[in-house]
């Protein structure tokens, strides 16, 4: 741990993020985590239950007066979407995170923090080890790979769970409660792939700079998607010059919008001085068009090495990935018509490359409107299949659905109001929840999420606030304190 983050901590919050942050954890990659959580069950002799999905159930009896409160569940999960710099030498399936601080916030080293939700472990985490702390019973559901489809949530056995009244503690703003949010879904798409030998001059194109982020928080923030900004560098470049495509890949996941592109090109005449001149002309404009919203964008072309013999993509194939990548829908879909500000439907080209066998590509779809989610999957594989390429669904969870009256909610915000003075925001998000699974499974379930402040999640970026993170837990501690749900 941080010799800095020990002067800053509260109970043991920051402590144990940073023994999380220690252990790899990324989206299917969980296996380590789930044996750190159950040996410090072991080590605290608290009762807890692993099932075959690593999802990890903690349980602490009610203290002595408060046995008569109703039991409230704490739930989070334990992965997190590992995204780096192109510079940054981390092995994610192997190593920790290097984290870092500069008082205010906490980051990692070139690589996402795991904030996103590696806070609502630690809370638990301290919680469960906090003998002072008076409050009812306890159940703590830590899940696994809900970056990634929610499987774990999906595959809860959630019998062992009697509580009626849940916190997810999987949000990233402080001054709001969460009462609702999008369901979503999973698309894969392959174009099959001809390829002819061609020799020439190579040039590469890159794509970095962007911002990229969260598909569903912040993809109504007019951020640039890396790949289909190059798939049009490519359309506006082969109108005047001509090339062929030897490689081409972008973004890490599809729950990510992307930040960083690369095109490998072959031009079979040679690299013009003009044709250079061209291709920095067309980067200039592009760049210049999205400075307002992307002002460190940058587009990069490098020529390299003749070769006398590579292979190329045929330029039909070629035609048809490029025609994929400009008409494919993307981003904002539609907005909703019930609350004012939210968006509705959406969809992220995530990851692109080239395979053997041809262009891989995966989208992450959300709605809060199950119709027109399956309509936005409906259109995108039929233009796949279209263009003779294959497709796979995977992953579809449910929305969490606004509740008018929630009695969680009322002494929560309640609580808010009487510990810093205002009331929080209610709010319904585009992003996904576990809670839509979650009250399926669990009958009658009242759910709030809730998190402390943080910023530039599912990026390098990625921060948490400090003091905000304190805030939120001691705000936790008063309502559990004062018997949670009366």
């Amino acid at each position: 741990m941080l010799a800095e983050l020990e002067v800053l901590d509260y109970k043991k919050i920051l402590y144990y993020f940073s023994e999380i942050s220690g252990i790899p954890h990324g989206s299917g990659n969980v296996g380590r985590i789930a044996d750190y959580l159950e040996e410090f069950a072991k080590e605290n002799r608290i009762r807890y239950v692993r099932d075959t999905a690593d999802n990890v159930i903690f349980y602490k009896d009610a203290t002595e007066g408060y046995e008569h409160f109703p039991t409230i569940i704490l739930q989070g999960h334990m992965d997190m979407v590992c995204e780096k710099e192109a510079d940054a030498t981390i092995d994610f399936a192997n190593d920790g995170l290097n984290l870092k601080t500069d008082g205010e916030w906490l980051f990692a080293d070139k690589t996402t923090l795991g904030g996103d939700d590696g806070i609502a472990v630690a809370y638990c985490m301290a919680i469960l080890t906090d003998d002072t702390l008076k409050h009812p019973a306890l159940e703590m559901i830590i899940t696994t790979d809900e970056e990634t489809g929610m499987d774990g949530a999906k595959a809860l056995d959630a019998s062992s769970i009697s509580g009626k009244y849940l916190i997810n503690i999987d949000s990233e703003e402080e001054n709001m409660v969460l009462c609702g949010c999008a369901g979503g879904m999973r698309v894969a798409g392959e174009l099959p792939v001809e390829r002819v030998l061609a020799g020439g001059s190579r040039a590469k194109v890159t794509v970095s700079g962007l911002q990229g982020g969260h598909s569903g928080v912040e993809i109504d923030k007019n951020r640039t998607n890396a790949v289909l900004f190059l798939a049009r560098y490519l359309y506006l470049l082969r109108e005047k010059v001509p090339f062929l495509v030897e490689d081409f890949s972008g973004g890490q996941k599809d729950n990510a919008i992307p930040r960083e592109a690369e095109a490998m090109l072959l031009f079979p005449e040679g690299i013009s001085a003009e044709a250079a001149e061209v291709a920095k002309g067309i980067a200039k404009e592009m760049t210049a068009e999205i400075s307002a919203a992307e002002p460190g964008a940058d587009i990069r072309f490098s020529p390299e090495d003749e070769v006398s013999e590579v292979p190329v993509m045929h330029p039909r194939s070629f035609e048809k990935f490029l025609f994929l990548l400009l008409q494919a829908p993307n981003g904002v879909q539609a907005n909703s018509a019930e609350i004012p500000g939210l968006v509705e439907s959406s969809l992220n080209l995530g990851i692109c490359k080239m395979t053997s066998e041809g262009m891989e590509l995966h989208w992450a779809l959300r709605s809060s409107k199950k119709s027109y989610l399956h309509f936005l999957k409906e259109k995108l594989t039929y233009l796949i299949a279209f263009l003779g390429g294959e497709y796979s669904v995977s992953g579809e969870y449910p929305a969490w659905e606004y509740k008018e009256e929630s009695r969680l909610r009322k002494i929560y915000t309640e609580a808010y109001r009487e510990m810093f003075g205002i009331l929080p925001e209610t709010a319904i998000i585009h992003a996904g929840l576990e809670c839509g699974i979650l009250s399926e499974k669990i009958p009658d379930l009242d759910i709030i999420s809730i998190g402390p402040d943080m910023k530039d999640i599912h990026t390098p970026a990625e921060r948490l606030h400090i003091a905000s993170a304190i805030r939120m837990y001691k705000l936790l501690e008063n309502i559990l304190e004062n018997g949670g749900i009366i």
